[in-house]
C-alpha cells in the first residue's frame, strides 16, 4: 500500500477515534438523567449530538415508523456521524476527507449493501427472494436478473456519488482558498460546510429508503415507496 493510497484509511481510523472520543464524553454528560433533561443554555458538545442523532432517527421514524427505527437506526446513526465528520475533516487545511476516496466511500456503500439485503432476508425470509422476481410467475425469469442488478448499482450509485461530490467540493475549496485566501475564506468555508452536510443527508436517506423497501413487506408499512419515489 502505497502513502496515497494509505492516507484515506489514516484519516478514516483518525474520524472513526473523534467519534468514539466524542461519544465517551457525551455518555459521560447524559449518565445523570437528572442532570440530562436540562438541556443547556449554549451550543455545547452534548446538544450538538443531541440534535444531529435526533435529526436523522427522525428522519427514519417519518420514513419507516418507530418500530423499525429503532432496530435500524444503529447503522445509519453510525453512517451518518462517520461521513459527516470525514467530510469536515477536508475542510482543515492540509486535510484530504476521507470520503473522497473511493476506496473508503465503497466501503460504506459496501457496509450498506449488506445491511439492507441481511435485514430483508431477517424479516421476510424467502419472500424477500420472492418479492426480487415479481407478482407475475410468468416474468420472473426476466423481472429477477433486472431486480438483482438494480440491487448491485445501489451501492456503487452510492459510494460513486459521495466520492465525486467530496473529491470536486475539497478541490474547489483548496483552489479557491489559495487564490483568494485574504478576501473570501468565510464563504467558501459556509459553502464548503454546506455540501458536507447535504452529502451526509443524501448518503443516509438513500440508505434508509433502501433498508425500509427491504424490509417493510413484513412490517406493512408502504410508506417508503412514496420517500424512494421523492429521492429520485
Amino acid at each position: 500500500m502505497t502513502a496515497h493510497n494509505a492516507e484515506p484509511v489514516v484519516a478514516s481510523l483518525f474520524v472513526a477515534l473523534v467519534i468514539l472520543v466524542l461519544a465517551f464524553m457525551t455518555g459521560g454528560q447524559v449518565r445523570n438523567l437528572d442532570e440530562a433533561v436540562i438541556p443547556d443554555d449554549t451550543l455545547s458538545l452534548r446538544t450538538f449530538m443531541e440534535v444531529f442523532i435526533g435529526y436523522f432517527y427522525d428522519l427514519m421514524k417519518d420514513m419507516m415508523g418507530a418500530k423499525r427505527a429503532k432496530r435500524y437506526f444503529p447503522i445509519i446513526g453510525t453512517l451518518a456521524l462517520f461521513i459527516f465528520f470525514s467530510n469536515i475533516l477536508g475542510l482543515i487545511p492540509g486535510f484530504s476527507p476521507p470520503t473522497s476516496s473511493l476506496d473508503i466511500t465503497a466501503g460504506c456503500a459496501v457496509v450498506v449493501f449488506i445491511t439492507f439485503n441481511y435485514y430483508g432476508i431477517k424479516e421476510n425470509g424467502l419472500g424477500y427472494f420472492k418479492h426480487l422476481a415479481g407478482p407475475v410467475w410468468w416474468l420472473a425469469p426476466l423481472i429477477f436478473p433486472i431486480e438483482v442488478l438494480s440491487l448491485c448499482i445501489r451501492p456503487v450509485t452510492l459510494c460513486v456519488r459521495l466520492m465525486l461530490n467530496m473529491a470536486v467540493d475539497h478541490l474547489l475549496v483548496t483552489i479557491v482558498l489559495g487564490m483568494f485566501a485574504l478576501l473570501l475564506p468565510i464563504p467558501i468555508m459556509i459553502l464548503g460546510t454546506l455540501v458536507c452536510v447535504v452529502q451526509v443527508l443524501v448518503f443516509c436517506l438513500l440508505t434508509s429508503i433502501y433498508i425500509s423497501l427491504a424490509t417493510e413487506h413484513e412490517e406493512h408499512e408502504p410508506s417508503a415507496h412514496g420517500a424512494h419515489a421523492a429521492a429520485h
